[in-house]
């Protein structure tokens, strides 16, 4: 499993954040009255559903910064698959650096390795066809990067990260524009020689005009699946194509067979359930 580190600047701050919104003014009150000073434990990351793991860094981080005498040891790295039971990690150290860190790290742990789990039974259904399985700007508001990272530990692909990738020109833009050849004209002489062009299209009058006048790649939104069929014929190997809209598990197959490029998921980032996972002493 091919992973891009995430900076660690960057990851910090979030986790910073997140306990800071739990520690509050005065710490734990609880484990501080309970839980003697000088006092260690051994707890294990145990899964209690299947799926992707996603999020072990920023979960050991959560505990490292509580305390810097937290050992964490790695056993199921980001990208692996875990049944019922498997202990994913093991976290040594001060007792109450663990308590305090757990909810915290178990919220980033889970929440994307649900991400990574959903992305992966999409990349699953769609095996054996060349269509890739890609995320959107669907993401919750600070998260975006570890929930694309958390993508790719489930064997997708990112689309943009932010407005500044590329352009995508979306339905609004051409209503403003007054039509598509309008709107890629106008996209065309603002953008760089380095800058991507994409158009979301709806019908395959509107992908004529996006051809003829000229982009990088197609959003085919909302087509049913013989739209598609007839889309991928029309582009060739012109632009690349991207399908979209309420795309699930069992419908993926059937836009995968159209020979589509990319199909582009939102929910497996804004709707994704937790992937359930504990924290138990050993």
């Amino acid at each position: 499993m091919n992973l891009t580190p995430l900076p660690r600047v960057m990851v910090e701050l979030l986790v910073r954040a997140a306990l800071l919104e739990d520690l509050g003014r005065a710490g734990d009150l609880t484990t501080d009255a309970i839980v003697p000073a000088d006092a260690t434990a051994t707890m294990a990351l145990a899964a209690r559903q299947p799926g992707v793991i996603a999020g072990l860094d920023v979960a050991a981080l959560a505990f490292e910064l509580t305390d810097p005498r937290v050992e964490t040891t790695v056993i199921h790295p980001d990208g692996s698959g875990i049944s019922v039971g498997d202990v994913i990690a093991s976290v040594h150290g001060p007792a109450r650096a663990l308590l305090t860190a757990e909810r915290t790290a178990l919220n980033f742990l889970c929440h994307l390795s649900g991400i990574a789990t959903q992305t992966a039974t999409i990349v699953d259904a769609v095996r054996g066809h060349k269509a890739k399985i890609v995320c959107t700007r669907k993401t919750t508001p600070g998260l975006r990067a570890l929930e694309k990272h958390a993508v790719r530990a489930g064997g997708g692909g990112n689309h943009r990260f932010g407005l500044d990738d590329a352009m995508l020109i979306k339905d609004n833009h051409i209503a403003i524009a007054g039509d598509v050849r309008t709107a890629i004209e106008r996209a065309r002489a603002a953008a760089g020689h380095m800058v991507k062009i994409e158009v979301e299209v709806d019908t395959l009058e509107q992908l004529d005009v996006a051809l003829a006048t000229g982009v990088d790649a197609v959003l085919l939104d909302n087509m049913s699946v013989e739209q598609l069929t007839r889309a991928v014929a029309m582009v060739g190997s012109r632009a690349i194509t991207e399908a979209s809209g309420r795309v699930t598990a069992q419908t993926a197959p059937a836009i995968a067979a159209t020979g589509v490029d990319l199909i582009s998921v939102g929910w497996i980032t804004h709707s994704a359930p937790i992937l359930d996972i504990g924290l138990d002493c050993q």
